[in-house]
């Protein structure tokens, strides 16, 4: 019944359904930064939105949230052009073309926010919630703003879908088709400026970054296909707005920006760690069984050239002996190897230590291992 009454309240919904329209845009776009290997675009746009939201201020003349918006996606796609023109015109790299996007553009923004604080009219337009977002904000008007540009986005996901694979993946063969490559590179990053544009009033200037790459990173780890990755990283961004904002609603005076942040980078560990395939546990795993195997094929094989050695297939190695060849106990080894049934402990009068022979199975697979049978017992 809480529950119920919390997303009843007018403005919890607003909360709930922007984070979720951001958390949407942002897997979606943000999957074709990650896989461009330009994270830091994320970074560069969100910060190069600054002076377009003071411009859209002075303006308006007011907090008008479509005239701020507008600014900021016009500042952000300049931006993207001029990273755009310095990688394809000089020597930079594009980390070093978008740092330096990054830093211009964000510092005459600063310039702008401080001349607007000077004339006193930066606490009426609440201009300084857009660093650090401010959620609670958001009015139904908004939603609608977010909305349209979420589908905007989303509708040439959708019609450009095979172009925009084509040249995240192979720029240059995209150039052999004919198509496009530097039209469809400046689309994919304007369009990555509207996810940053969404969030501007969610989460803020400072953390768009993140939003934009966290639930891509998050998606990479669960999948090798794109179609895949862009659908979980959809799921993966709506479910940290949505945990987010109800954390925020139920926990006055937390900010609901850091919490989407927070979430999603949760979200992001655990796809670290745990991702099938790909996670770090997964990983330590496979490499400890691949250890384990190897020792146990490195056994193997020693226990076959004793045996041919002595041209006796059924040599009785004493285990003690294997101990001193290899400097270290091997035992857990003999016994993995005679639960599959490739070696056999007998007795071997007068010793009373432990000594194996190898069985049909173990002689097969030893010599398979070895890729000859020039040393049969």
């Amino acid at each position: 019944m809480a529950m119920l009454a919390l997303l009843s309240d007018f403005t919890i919904q607003n909360v709930i359904i922007g984070a979720m329209l951001l958390g949407l845009i942002s897997g979606v776009l943000g999957s074709f930064a990650v896989l461009r290997k330009q994270s830091l675009l994320g970074d560069t746009l969100s910060h190069a939105a600054l002076p377009g939201i003071c411009l859209g201020f002075l303006i308006a003349g007011s907090r008008n949230l479509g005239a701020i918006l507008a600014g900021a996606l016009v500042t952000g796609a300049l931006a993207a052009l001029f990273m755009v023109l310095l990688t394809r015109t000089t020597r930079l790299k594009t980390d070093a073309g978008l740092g330096i996007a990054l830093s211009l553009f964000f510092a005459l923004g600063i310039v702008f926010l401080t001349h607007i604080q000077a004339t006193g009219g930066a606490a009426q337009g609440g201009l300084e919630s857009f660093l650090f977002g401010q959620a609670a904000a958001i009015l139904r008007s908004d939603l609608w703003v977010m909305g349209t540009i979420t589908a905007i986005a989303l509708a040439l996901v959708a019609l450009f879908w095979k172009e925009f694979k084509l040249v995240t993946f192979d720029p240059v063969f995209a150039a052999t088709l004919g198509l496009p490559v530097l039209a469809l590179d400046i689309a994919l990053t304007l369009m990555i400026a509207l996810a940053v544009v969404v969030g501007l009033q969610m989460v803020g200037v400072v953390l768009m970054a993140a939003m934009v790459v966290a639930p891509a990173v998050a998606a990479r780890q669960w999948s090798n296909r794109l179609d895949v990755m862009v659908a979980l990283a959809a799921i993966f961004g709506m479910v940290s707005g949505l945990f987010g904002a109800l954390v925020s609603a139920t926990a006055r005076g937390l900010s609901t920006g850091p919490l989407i942040i927070l979430a999603a980078s949760a979200i992001v560990i655990v796809s670290l760690l745990f991702a099938p395939g790909r996670g770090l546990v997964w990983s330590g795993l496979k490499r400890l069984e691949d250890k384990r195997a190897l020792r146990g094929r490195r056994v193997l094989t020693t226990l076959y050239r004793l045996a041919a050695e002595h041209k006796d297939p059924a040599y009785p190695a004493e285990q003690a002996m294997v101990d001193a060849y290899y400097g270290l106990e091997t035992r857990p080894v003999l016994n993995r190897l005679h639960q599959r049934g490739l070696i056999a402990q007998v007795c071997h009068m007068p010793e009373q230590t432990p000594h194996w022979v190898l069985t049909d199975q173990g002689i097969a697979e030893a010599e398979a291992l070895l890729g000859h049978r020039d040393d049969t017992p």
